[in-house]
């Protein structure tokens, strides 16, 4: 563990006391992947297989998603860095989080909606609570953990995944292990009648930690961008108690990552966990910074996706997408407020 004061502590301390500025807006690389994708989720590639004598499409090893996760802490430009357990072990041997401003995170559950590997049909139905790594082993290597939860409007579903999480709760008091709550959209329609999504999402999480002391609550929480009148009423809900992150979803183009993060500080977020929208990237050290300056510096996001090119060809590095083409908003939750 990082043996230096922690720079999310001291954001969050700014941001709960009514006194945040954009440079303490708390940026997380997400690259617990391998805990819901499997091996897929560090990627695929045409590699040479040993003794086949031909390439094929495998996954890419672990060591370059490793790799990735190392190369982001040097960086310095992340606040916190989530894990599987099994990297946190293996970066933290390393010495990888010494002397390091960015706080280790593991993913201290898994329950079946983020299991999403080849082959697997998991998400087409309700998650069921599990989780694998124990609360013992996740403080060799880190305070912080995330524990997930999607609600279904099913009561019967609902109660169990709730109850898994009061004793998730129950299993951290009393330790040292603080955690955040990712709250899952679900992965397909429910019924929540006259009211949108958002609306049923933020009064789950209200309802759900309304019983909840601040010795158990969450530092924050981590919740998909169900657009501005959601994320406005949910940040200005409870500010002291209740701090509003983001997750990323799927990789989209650059201008939903440059969007997505602008729109969730202007309506009142303060956390942004992006996997695949930083690992997909093409430079992924590129993208991060460019986060910093759309939040900080208060760039837009067209010109921060027109800066991210131009950098890319100074670089020598081929981009995915055209310059046309990565302008454009793929996700239809950003395109009313896009400036």
């Amino acid at each position: 563990m990082s043996s230096t004061k922690s720079r999310m502590n001291e954001k969050l301390l700014r941001i709960v006391s009514g006194n945040y500025s954009p440079k303490d807006f708390i940026i997380a690389d997400a690259k617990d992947g391998d805990m819901g994708g499997g091996a897929e989720a560090v990627g695929l590639e045409e590699r040479s297989v040993t003794g086949l004598g031909k390439k094929i499409q495998i996954a890419t090893p672990m060591k370059y998603y490793r790799h990735a996760m190392r190369e982001m802490v040097e960086a310095d430009l992340v606040d916190i860095m989530l894990m599987s357990l099994s990297s946190a072990e293996a970066l933290t041997k390393e010495g990888v989080f010494d002397n390091s401003k960015v706080t280790p995170a593991i993913r201290l559950n898994d329950a079946t909606d983020i299991w999403g590997y080849r082959g697997a049909c998991y998400r087409e139905k309700p998650s069921i609570a599990f989780k694998t790594a124990t609360i013992e082993n996740a403080l060799k290597y880190s305070k912080l953990g995330l524990y997930s939860i999607t609600f279904y409007n099913d009561l019967e579903k609902d109660v169990a995944n709730l109850n898994a999480y009061s004793h998730f709760r129950d299993l951290i008091g009393g330790t040292d292990m603080d955690h955040f709550l990712e709250v899952f959209n679900p992965a397909f329609k429910i019924n929540t009648g006259r009211e949108d999504l958002g609306a049923y999402i933020n009064d789950s999480i209200v309802r759900c930690l309304a019983g909840v002391g601040n010795l158990d609550r969450p530092l924050f929480l981590k919740i998909q961008y169900n657009g501005a009148k959601a994320m406005a009423e949910l940040a200005e809900f409870d500010p002291t108690n209740l701090v509003v992150g983001i997750l990323g979803g799927g990789a989209g183009t650059t201008r939903d990552t440059f969007e997505l993060i602008e729109q969730a500080n202007r309506f009142g977020a303060r956390v942004a966990l992006f996997g695949r929208k930083i690992y997909k990237a093409e430079d992924s050290i590129e993208i991060v910074k460019l986060m910093r300056r759309i939040v900080e510096a208060d760039l837009s996001a067209k010109d921060a996706v027109k800066l991210y090119h131009a950098n890319l060809e100074k670089k020598s590095i081929h981009p995915n997408r055209s310059l046309e083409a990565d302008l454009e908003i793929t996700d239809h939750s950003l395109i009313a407020e896009a400036k």
